[in-house]
């Protein structure tokens, strides 16, 4: 068994699996370190962006929690409590970097190549690399030519000191809103590039006092009542983001309240202008702050909302001609998400030669339950095409970790050598998913100028998932197993390397 990834995904996985019995295992993790986008974002300002009592496995809820939107250190450090508890760094091959992975169908096993130019097979292979990975540059002329500091928000560069310089930030999404408020008193001059404004709402950040976190730890079930809360308003708010069509009222009190959260701390009116969206609220990731606004009415910051022509050496040009020079240049462009390779950000080749992502480009997105493709045995991905319910991406790696693992103990349950879903399910899921999305937002709102990483080339919203995240759960543990094809080799099977 390999789990690509040791990322909250992989090691919710790895979990998983010891808590089932299966002990035969390893995790693949291209860096030296455990956490995942905990590890690689440690940008000024950066912490969770929905309630932590909700960004937490349920099967493993940190009592240590300082703060209702925990800062960027401390989801490290619960990805380090999970990997030291469970005792998983051991099973952690760090620096093996997965660079393809080809079914063997005679032997029924994942041969996989590493980045130095190893490899190693296994029975079967979660994908737990995440969509959040690997930051992806502006589409901009000129990026690469500029001479000053260019660091990107997902690599951020401690060693680079902002103090007194003039720093222009690409971007006004999720990072972007907290960075910008944390350097702007420290640079002489601060330029936020924005191409679309984002719906922000006030943040309910408080700390949890001691006596808080030391009765979480004696009676945990108190833990487990204040997430039951907050999952339940977050449902709220995906209820709206899902059936907008039937509930559209639910998006629209919150567009409300992001509108006056603005009109509090702008007072300019054109200011205001610019940083109101045009689209309805949700068609993007909507952010939680509270002190993003009032960082526009500084006199070292400029809101910029006309388009860049281009960067130059020593600075950006916007299309008006005028050229804003700068020292360093900050890049909150996100990530590559539904970039051809980037899903699951190796090869991945079939029974029948065909190519995962290749696939994917070809037929859409589609997966069934979100985990498994045809074709593609033995494989299972805890992030997969339309899985995800909820704001909070780890409910969708749970669910997902424990429909695997169902699969997993049937086929040895079995005796069988892989597991593949079978057509007629999978196409069933995914017809119902594309009918039942045709309710959210994203079809029914006015998203036309949201620019939305929702969206991918076809016009397709690959990412949701058209059930609430109480709903995924449930039927992560009550799909039909018959719904896969389980069978043996037809030859007798090589010895794994890690079975």
């Amino acid at each position: 068994m390999a789990i690509v990834g040791a990322g909250l995904s992989g090691l919710a996985a790895a979990i998983k699996l010891r808590e089932a019995g299966i002990e035969d295992f390893a995790l693949l993790e291209r860096y030296g370190d455990v956490g995942g986008c905990w590890r690689d974002n440690t940008y000024p300002g950066i912490c969770v962006d929905v309630p932590t009592f909700s960004y937490s496995f349920s099967f493993a809820q940190n009592p240590e929690w300082t703060r209702s939107f925990a800062r960027g250190r401390e989801l490290k450090a619960y990805a380090d409590t999970l990997a030291e508890k469970h005792d998983l760094r051991p099973r952690i091959r760090f620096h093996s970097e997965v660079r393809s992975a080809r079914f063997d169908g005679e032997d029924d096993v994942w041969e996989i190549e590493l980045g130095d130019g190893s490899s190693l097979t296994a029975r079967f292979l979660i994908v737990g690399t995440g969509i959040l990975s690997d930051p992806r540059p502006p589409d901009i002329d000129g990026v690469e030519s500029f001479a000053g500091k260019t660091m990107h928000t997902a690599r951020w560069d401690h060693g680079h000191s902002l103090d007194g310089e003039r720093v222009a930030i690409i971007g006004t999404g999720a990072s972007a809103i907290q960075v910008i408020p944390r350097i702007a008193p420290r640079v002489g001059q601060l330029y936020v590039f924005q191409r679309t404004p984002i719906w922000v709402l006030p943040k309910l950040d408080f700390p949890i006092p001691g006596a808080v976190r030391k009765l979480f730890r004696t009676l945990p079930f108190t833990q487990s009542a204040v997430r039951a809360a907050f999952d339940g308003g977050l449902e709220v708010l995906s209820t709206g983001f899902r059936r907008y069509k039937q509930f559209p009222f639910l998006l629209e009190r919150a567009q409300n309240q992001a509108r006056r959260h603005l009109y509090h701390h702008i007072k300019d009116p054109e200011l205001r202008r610019k940083l109101e969206p045009d689209y309805t609220f949700f068609c993007k990731r909507p952010g939680f702050a509270n002190d993003y606004f009032q960082t526009f009415n500084r006199d070292n910051v400029e809101l910029v909302t006309d388009r860049i022509e281009r960067i130059t050496p020593q600075g950006v040009v916007t299309v008006d001609g005028r050229e804003r020079e700068i020292d360093t240049l900050i890049l909150a462009t996100g990530f590559n998400l539904f970039e051809h390779g980037n899903m699951p950000g190796f090869q991945a080749i079939g029974e029948d030669g065909t190519d995962l992502s290749q696939f994917w480009q070809e037929r859409r997105f589609q997966a069934y339950e979100g985990v498994s493709v045809p074709g593609f045995p033995n494989l299972f991905l805890l992030c997969g095409p339309h899985s995800v319910p909820s704001p909070s991406f780890l409910v969708t790696s749970e669910a997902n970790a424990n429909h695997a693992i169902r699969v997993i103990r049937e086929a040895h349950r079995r005796g069988a050598t892989a597991a593949g879903i079978r057509r007629e399910p999978h196409e069933r899921y995914f017809n119902e998913a594309l009918r039942k999305l045709q309710d959210n937002v994203l079809y029914g709102g006015g998203c036309a100028t949201a620019n939305s990483y929702y969206y991918d080339q076809r016009g397709d919203t690959p990412l949701n998932r058209p059930s609430s995240g109480f709903g995924m759960a449930w039927r992560a543990r009550r799909f039909d197993l018959d719904d896969y094809e389980y069978r043996l080799a037809p030859a007798p099977a090589r010895a794994a390397s890690a079975a």
